[in-house]
């Protein structure tokens, strides 16, 4: 009896109008008990194909609207005549639409060349309902943007251009630092390899090892290349005193060496006229004769000087 009363239910909400149920309407159902699993199945309902011959006849005539050429401007053309693959004796392609749609390259051609054809049966009649095809020289057509949004782009670009400018002058800045620290790195690994080179010289003079003193004239070398390498236009030094020199010489004289004066020369050293045998020969152990005479006032040891004592 519950089935038949579950089947009456169904049936009576299958003949209403509006079959398709509701969300709170199915809860309320399955809460009762009327919806069970297997009871409900989608059955695709049949499409219906209606052939409505009078409406397409209506919408047809609203299309077919008696106006002139000039309003339209429709053009159905064939594509034109491909003159290359003619003068090349190819086989011509299809004329009349027969076009392989999955050929790309035949069917881009097929719609250039339509285009051709639209625009050479299309020129004509233009000129003939005189509409002009050329924009004149004088042509003036007001622009679709305001001034002051163009005054806007301006200045953003503007902006822009100044800031690549700016980043591109610290690229080039950041390079030239780069490439003087370098030339600075290059430049003091010069000067200490220099002054290695050097001081192993000096220690090699110093020892004996070497009698030459080529390391004291490389700066003067150096120098001279330099003034050299300059050309004609520095003048070469001179030797001799310059004119101020010369000048404060013959006003004030020329005083001499002033330091160095007891040094000995050649001619001191040579000449024994002042050299006395008794005053040299008074001067004890230090300059005189040596054995007993320079011991002769020497202190006697610390145990010399105990032996005595305990003689005593």
């Amino acid at each position: 009896m519950e089935s038949v009363e579950e089947d009456e239910l169904l049936s009576e909400e299958s003949e209403e109008e509006n079959s398709e149920l509701s969300d709170s309407e199915l809860q309320e159902a399955f809460s009762k008990g009327v919806l069970k699993p297997g009871m409900n199945v989608m059955v695709d309902k049949p499409k219906k194909f209606i052939n409505n011959v009078d409406g397409l006849k209506q919408c047809l005539a609203d299309f077919r609207r008696d106006l002139p050429w000039v309003e339209r401007l429709d053009m159905t053309n064939l594509p034109a005549e491909d003159i290359i693959a003619k003068a090349e004796g190819k086989v011509p392609s299809a004329t009349n639409g027969d076009v392989n749609a999955e050929d790309d390259f035949q069917r881009e051609m097929f719609f250039y060349r339509q285009a051709q054809a639209t625009v050479l049966a299309a020129l004509p009649l233009l000129n003939k309902h005189g509409i002009s095809t050329k924009r004149p020289e004088d042509y003036f057509a007001e622009m679709a943007k305001s001034d002051q949004h163009m005054q806007k782009i301006r200045k953003k670009l503007i902006s822009k251009q100044a800031i690549l400018e700016k980043s591109e002058k610290a690229k080039k800045l950041r390079e030239q630092r780069k490439f003087g620290k370098k030339v600075q790195i290059e430049v003091i690994q010069k000067r200490q390899k220099e002054k290695k080179a050097m001081m192993t010289a000096v220690k090699k003079y110093q020892k004996g090892m070497t009698d030459k003193l080529d390391f004291l004239e490389g700066d003067q070398k150096q120098k001279a290349g330099k003034d050299s390498s300059q050309g004609p236009k520095k003048a070469v030094s001179k030797k001799g005193p310059n004119s101020k020199r010369k000048y404060k010489d013959q006003r004030f004289g020329f005083g001499g060496k002033k330091s160095g004066k007891k040094w000995n020369t050649k001619e001191s050293h040579n000449d024994v006229s002042s050299f006395r045998a008794k005053v040299a020969n008074a001067r004890g152990g230090k300059g005189g004769k040596k054995g007993n005479a320079g011991n002769k006032n020497k202190r006697p040891g610390k145990t010399v000087r105990k032996k005595m004592k305990s003689r005593s």
